[in-house]
């Protein structure tokens, strides 16, 4: 399949704060399932969008931030690269993120599709980050985010601190039986253990 042909235009979007000692070379090795895939040879040479108008990818090493504005035409295949990617990017992740991917059907045309002929644009929601935790505090983040500003067209703010409360027991519920089958899976502590392990923490609350 060349590019020519091939079905999707598919957009990638989305910022993920790196660790302060991730540099570009690790960046480059996370990231080779996508430029790899757009037929580079070398971050740099498959960091360009295939639309002009679109940033692509770019690393700001200052403020530790990756950046992804950057479109590839391709197939189905290239959820299997996304799996790949993100797997990379949690072991870089300094906090959780989410990365938006929009596949959108480069052979419908919407004036000559007849009355049963349907899109296949789909919509993929990803987050990566260095922990569970982190990952679920960027979900519930996000889900924040979306109700608030859906229930703000009826009411103000200031009135739904009660709905953003049910959220956070939603996901503390979620994180609890997260670290209640990581903990089931673990040989028992010794006399001296201590209870769960440092490595993730519930997701902070919104008050």
């Amino acid at each position: 399949m060349t590019q020519y042909d091939a079905p999707f235009e598919i957009h990638v979007h989305g910022d993920v704060r790196l660790r302060p000692e991730v540099g570009f070379d690790a960046l480059q090795d996370a990231l080779k399932p996508l430029w790899k895939y757009a037929g580079a040879r070398s971050l740099a040479d498959g960091a360009a969008s295939a639309f002009e108008d679109e940033p692509g990818i770019r690393f700001d090493a200052k403020a530790h931030l990756l950046q992804m504005c950057w479109t590839v035409k391709g197939d189905e295949d290239f959820r299997q690269v996304l799996d790949e990617m993100c797997m990379s990017l949690n072991d870089l992740a300094d906090a959780g993120a989410p990365i938006e991917v929009t596949f959108y059907d480069a052979e419908f045309d919407e004036e000559e599709a007849g009355e049963d002929d349907e899109s296949r644009d789909d919509f993929v929601m990803l987050f990566v980050g260095p922990t569970p935790a982190a990952i679920m505090q960027a979900q519930r983040d996000l889900l924040v985010e979306d109700v608030i500003a859906l229930m703000e067209r009826h009411f103000d703010g200031a009135e739904l601190g009660g709905v953003v409360g049910e959220i956070d027991k939603l996901f503390s519920q979620r994180f609890d039986a997260l670290v209640n089958s990581l903990e089931l899976g673990k040989p028992p502590r010794g006399p001296g253990g201590s209870g769960h392990g440092g490595g993730s923490r519930r997701p902070r609350h919104l008050h």
